[in-house]
């Protein structure tokens, strides 16, 4: 699976066009041949964003078509897979959507993190101070124009995803030759198996639409930009202090000049909502430590060696120690961690620093709680992962073919596990 650099797509004009473009005048000049008001770089630039191009139209009709997908399939679970099976009616009609942490969101955008003096000292507390603020603080400003919840919730994972999906297209136009690539690197992201959290009430969409864009900022050295947009996906979730290394490490592989240098002191500002949600558990709980002692007591997060969270998952995969259901989604997390220690053997082996830092920060951070647990949702955070697919698609015509007969059933056992109520990862 090639991992490939980024290619550069400037090209210096030839001398006559240079000549004509130095004496180029603008159509809207005024009389008398003088150019009129002159374009900032950075609007031509927020411009040239925000125009759709025929690839762009071609990405949006190819996430609208799997967004309708979801919901023929949401529609059939209701039916299908009712939480009774002797039930004669369906539940509501967006009941497939309100599962497992979409009810912590919900809490916590309702109620806030610790109403009425409810908290950790509490038995039976549900540990919603494990979940960042972001996702949650959003929700509730929707909720005051669209008062159903759950529709709330759903649209803002829509719209953020729409912006995911343009930039991972643009993203992989920076490493991939051809028209083709964006539209190809999407089309495997939303078809991976875990595509489903995109379409939910869950977190993975809206903090794709700050980190991609950062990225792509990144690469554009724009760094305020880029590290206001990690500090905004670190809202979301933990993961944008890994995105946050990999653009502190970009910044330092690239910066030449005093001029870039200046930029340095940006470079710590994807930090500062992580501390000030962590002063805030203090302040609340006394405890400096309240996230993590969440994670332990609601997800056994707490730090085992990377070979004894092996063991126990494995352990739990094929040891018939677990329900059938849940087993198989320990074995979908081994097979998880092998995929990413793959991926990052291959960004090691270009030389993709960056990159690497990025997926070995999640993969550590995965890797050493004393099970497995949510990794093949990770993946939809791993952008290398989806431009290496579609580069070997672009070289080998029949992988796209395989991709599509070997994943796209996975893709649906999963979105109608989770649509059922039933644990999904």
């Amino acid at each position: 699976m090639p991992v490939m650099q980024p290619i550069r797509r400037e090209c210096a004009p030839a001398p006559a066009q240079r000549s004509a473009a130095r004496h180029r005048i603008s159509p809207h000049a005024p009389p008398g041949g003088e150019p009129g008001p002159r374009r900032s770089p950075a609007t031509s630039v927020g411009r040239q964003a925000l125009r759709l191009r025929a690839v762009d139209r071609e990405v949006l009709w190819l996430y609208l078509l799997t967004r309708i997908g979801i919901w023929i399939t949401a529609y059939c679970t209701r039916w299908l897979f009712p939480a009774d099976s002797a039930t004669r009616a369906p539940g509501p009609l967006l009941a497939p959507f309100q599962q497992w942490d979409w009810v912590h969101y919900l809490h916590i955008a309702r109620d806030g993190y610790f109403p009425g003096q409810a908290g950790p000292w509490q038995s039976g507390w549900d540990n919603r101070e494990a979940f960042f603020p972001g996702f949650p603080l959003l929700l509730r400003a929707v909720h005051t124009v669209i008062p159903h919840w759950t529709l709330a919730g759903l649209l803002i994972s829509f719209i953020a995803g729409t912006i995911a999906v343009l930039s991972l297209a643009r993203i992989a136009e920076l490493y991939l030759p051809g028209m083709n690539a964006g539209r190809r690197t999407v089309l495997f992201f939303l078809l991976s198996p875990c595509a489903i959290f995109l379409a939910v009430g869950y977190t993975e969409a809206l903090f794709l639409a700050f980190a991609l864009p950062a990225w792509l900022a990144a690469q554009r050295r724009n760094w305020p930009l880029a590290t206001a947009l990690t500090a905004l996906a670190t809202t979301v979730r933990i993961s944008g202090l890994f995105l946050a290394g990999a653009i502190a490490l970009h910044f330092l592989l690239t910066a030449r000049t005093r001029r870039h240098w200046r930029s340095l002191p940006w470079l710590a500002l994807p930090a500062l909502p992580a501390a000030l949600y962590n002063w805030y558990l203090q302040a609340q709980t006394g405890d400096w430590m309240a996230w993590q002692h969440a994670q332990e007591r609601g997800w056994y997060r707490n730090f085992h060696t990377p070979w004894e969270a092996w063991t126990n998952t494995w352990h739990g995969a094929f040891a018939h120690a677990q329900t059938t259901g849940y087993a198989f989604m320990f074995q979908a997390e081994l097979l998880a961690m092998f995929i990413g220690l793959f991926m990052l053997g291959l960004l090691i082996r270009q030389r993709r620093w960056p990159e690497a830092a990025y997926i070995g920060l999640s993969l550590w951070a995965l890797g050493t709680s004393y099970w497995y647990m949510s990794i093949p949702r990770a993946m939809l955070l791993w952008w290398p992962l989806w431009t290496a697919l579609a580069a070997v698609s672009l070289r080998r015509p029949r992988a796209k073919t395989a991709y599509l007969c070997l994943i796209a059933p996975l893709t649906t056992v999963f979105a109608i596990t989770f649509l059922s109520g039933r644990w999904a990862g």
